[in-house]
């Protein structure tokens, strides 16, 4: 039955995907009191994607949707419950260390906040070298540090290697983070909200870097946030997560210009809108936060204001254009 599955697998995916998820799962226990068993959190409920070479997939949605818990699952941080990892191709099995080596050299890690990141006691110069101490780099460990601080615009680049952390700046800091998961030449990085601790101009200098990182580099991104509008400046494709699910994906551009999902709608109508004219404006999806139905199909059925009796079933992730699925039974477009 598992090499059916595989081979099913090696079906959906391309043979140039440089990281792919297929049908991951990953549910908590919960005990109440007297010992009672809760239903369980299905914190990723059945998710997959895949990602090319020099691309970049968004995963959005708001806190607690599944978006972190992915990451840590590919990073064997956390055992999920089901589901295939792939990276290159390879299958990766965390239980059996087939494919790990692999793919923790190869899929490095970028976390939100900078100041947590790093090893106050240690200088710049250790923090970026260890991973290649950990993973045996055979060339010049000095001048792959120095090479990489130049990569992430930190010159010069050998008076910042003798820097400790407390002597930079929060985006400086974040820049260390990201040279260091450079350091072993990753095919793909996660981003795990990399700007959302920084200021909008040291933002925009971020990303600048990883665009081009990117694009120099053929480096891939993964690329998690809630903030759309850097989903939409620096992402390819984007999945929209709610409860664990992916509701919407497609090209970025696409899906945030033109949402079909009404929890999609509703993220982008969450957005502040600088404009004081428009700060009364009618939203496009009004949430019903106050819906009590007691629906176990669609995951946002509670809160959906066009809920029906068919969203007791769960909705498939259904392809309606070239590259862009909905899981709705009844996707709607902004002027409807």
């Amino acid at each position: 039955m598992h090499d059916i599955l595989d081979i099913a697998v090696m079906h959906t995916m391309r043979m140039d995907d440089i990281l792919s998820i297929s049908n991951l799962h990953k549910h908590y226990v919960r005990n109440g009191f007297f010992g009672k068993k809760l239903p369980p959190v299905k914190a990723v409920d059945g998710i997959s994607f895949s990602i090319k070479p020099g691309n970049v997939l968004v995963l959005a949605g708001e806190s607690g949707s599944g978006k972190s818990t992915i990451a840590r699952l590919i990073l064997g941080a956390e055992e999920a419950n089901s589901g295939t990892i792939r990276f290159e191709g390879n299958k990766v099995d965390y239980a059996t260390g087939d494919g790990v080596e692999e793919i923790r050299a190869g899929c490095q890690m970028v976390h939100q906040n900078p100041y947590d990141s790093v090893n106050p006691r240690m200088h710049v110069s250790d923090i970026i070298a260890e991973p290649l101490q950990i993973h045996h780099w055979k060339g010049d460990k000095k001048e792959r540090v120095l090479q990489v601080l130049r990569e992430v615009k930190m010159e010069p680049a050998e008076e910042i290697a003798a820097m400790y952390p407390h002597q930079l700046s929060g985006g400086q800091r974040q820049r260390i983070v990201l040279a260091r998961a450079l350091a072993l030449k990753p095919k793909i990085i996660i981003a795990d909200e990399p700007v959302s601790m920084l200021d909008v101009s040291i933002r925009a200098e971020m990303l600048e870097i990883m665009e081009s990182l990117r694009k120099n580099s053929s480096i891939a991104f993964l690329y998690i946030t809630h903030d759309l509008a850097t989903a939409k400046y620096f992402g390819d494709n984007i999945a929209v997560m709610y409860k664990g699910r992916i509701v919407e994906s497609g090209p970025a551009r696409t899906v945030l210009d033109d949402p079909r999902h009404p929890y999609t709608q509703a993220l982008i109508d969450a957005v502040s809108d600088p404009d004081p004219e428009n700060q009364n404006r009618e939203k496009t999806v009004r949430i019903d936060e106050k819906n009590s139905a007691d629906l176990h199909g669609c995951a946002f059925s509670s809160r959906c204001p066009y809920v029906a009796e068919q969203c007791s079933k769960e909705p498939e992730l259904d392809e309606i254009s070239f590259e862009r699925k909905v899981s709705c039974f009844f996707p709607v477009r902004a002027s409807d």
